[in-house]
């Protein structure tokens, strides 16, 4: 793609980042056949190719619009579009750029923006979600069907095995996800207890950053991203393994901590530790398959038939695809046919939120695609798509390590 950026953005380290990847593209558009909005929509400036083409044309020196916003956040950040390129456009990193200079420009009503912040604080403050939850469950048979949908039950965690092995790796503990779904981590922390490995985690951690970063708030996305650093450089120093992510939303922005902050010299070196030393629980348990099939070889038969949905963050943001269908099929699990497992469900983070009517349609054609096989449970490996889901069937839906925690425990 020929490329003439404009003064104020040339020599950049966004500019330069972003000429290099728009240079990259070759207009096939491969792109538009497995872009979820462009599927929903069709309009090309809701595909990647499109959204590529108006960033050019800021990034050249064209004035951006609302409209040109719109189409912005209409993207999911799903990836597949990278997953699908021929030529290995970076569209995530563009898009951000496109993003957050757009955002500049044209700004946002009051309104909006006040909804986002309150997005941004409320869900990433562990604190305050699960203060909001509990309301929220005292009062759900008082709301309206459409909200009681998005405020699940009580869900209580089992037992957390105390620390007790030499082996120990860190788990991030989330912002949502202990709220809603406590087990998640239990069930991680059991099924490493058995391989001997201890899962702890630092109290000075927080919130990934990936929300702020999502909403364009990049300085309080990589705020956070430092505060996690620090939190976690120690523990690695002490011997700690790996920084466990159970979340896969999580575990693709901490992966990009060593991008993000590569221009930060007192940060960059440790960034890049942190994001190599960070791994998806799918990744630790396939390097732990050997040890793990013994466990389940002699347990009490499953009968449950699986519809598994990878979450985009999994199979297109760190590019992990088949470890969790190993390690369920393994364990026993019949994992039942699921047509377009490429698509997003639409959960994306707040996007379902935000754009709740594209969301919905996506959520639709997924459990149409899920429940075609009558599974008698689907499973995930994200916290915003479990609750996404759920929201929408009456199957339950849960993290894939609860379903391998019961079956170890079923021996």
């Amino acid at each position: 793609m020929q490329t003439r950026i404009a003064d104020v953005y040339r020599n950049t380290p966004e500019g330069e980042v972003a000429e290099r990847i728009l240079r990259s593209c070759v207009h096939c558009g491969f792109c538009l056949a497995t872009c979820p909005t462009y599927q929903v929509l069709g309009n090309e400036l809701d595909s990647p190719r499109g959204r590529i083409y108006l960033i050019k044309q800021v990034l050249e020196g064209a004035t951006p619009t609302v409209k040109t916003r719109l189409h912005l956040d209409r993207c999911l950040t799903c990836r597949n579009c990278e997953t699908t390129c021929p030529s290995g456009v970076e569209y995530g990193k563009l898009l951000d750029i496109g993003r957050h200079i757009v955002e500049k420009k044209v700004g946002r009503s009051p309104i909006e923006s006040a909804t986002r912040s309150v997005l941004k604080t409320g869900l990433g403050s562990p604190l305050l979600f699960k203060s909001a939850l509990k309301l929220g469950q005292g009062l759900r048979r008082l709301l309206p069907a459409s909200l009681q949908a998005r405020i699940p039950a009580t869900d209580p965690a089992g037992d957390r095995p105390a620390p007790r092995h030499p082996r120990r790796m860190l788990v991030l503990e989330g912002c949502v996800q202990p709220g809603l779904k406590p087990n998640i981590n239990a069930a991680a922390a059991r099924v490493l207890d058995r391989l001997g490995i201890s899962l702890i985690a630092a109290d000075e951690a927080g919130c990934c950053g990936a929300l702020a970063h999502h909403l364009n708030d990049h300085d309080d996305g990589l705020n956070a991203a430092r505060r996690n650093i620090d939190a976690w450089i120690p523990h690695l120093d002490a011997g700690v393994e790996a920084i466990v992510m159970t979340a896969s939303g999580c575990g693709a922005m901490v992966k990009d901590y060593g991008w993000l902050l590569r221009h930060d010299a007192a940060y960059a070196e440790k960034a890049a530790r942190i994001s190599a030393a960070t791994k998806d629980i799918s990744e630790i348990l396939v390097a732990e398959r050997d040890a793990l099939k013994p466990l389940t070889a002699h347990r009490s038969p499953l009968t449950q038939k699986i519809a598994y949905h990878p979450p985009c963050t999994l199979q297109h943001g760190q590019k992990l695809s088949g470890g969790v269908e190993a390690l369920l099929t393994d364990a026993g699990f019949e994992l039942t046919l699921v047509a377009e497992p490429h698509l997003c469900c639409g959960s994306a983070g707040t996007y379902s939120i935000l754009q709740p009517e594209i969301s919905g349609q996506l959520k639709a054609r997924k459990l149409d695609n899920l429940q075609a096989g009558q599974p008698e449970l689907i499973a995930t490996a994200n916290i915003g798509c479990l609750t996404h889901l759920q929201s929408g069937t009456k199957i339950p839906v849960r993290h894939w390590v609860e379903l391998l925690d019961n079956a170890l425990s079923n021996n």
